[in-house]
C-alpha cells in the first residue's frame, strides 16, 4: 500500500498533540477550541438537522 508522506506526517502531528495531552479528548478539544479563538479565523457551523425518524409498519 502506498504511504503519502503528508499523510503521514499529519498523523505524527497528530499523535505528538494528543500526546501533549495524555490522549484526554477533553482536553485536546479545549486546546483545539483556544487555538482557534486565537487564529482569529471564524469557523462555520451549520444548523443541526432534525432526526430522521424510522418508517413503522
Amino acid at each position: 500500500m502506498f504511504k503519502d508522506p503528508i499523510v503521514e506526517e499529519i498523523r505524527a502531528i497528530r499523535q505528538q498533540h494528543a500526546a501533549r495531552f495524555n490522549y484526554d479528548l477533553k482536553k485536546i478539544a479545549e486546546d483545539l477550541r483556544k487555538k482557534q479563538e486565537r487564529s482569529g479565523h471564524k469557523g462555520v457551523s451549520f444548523p443541526s438537522k432534525p432526526a430522521r425518524r424510522k418508517a413503522t409498519g
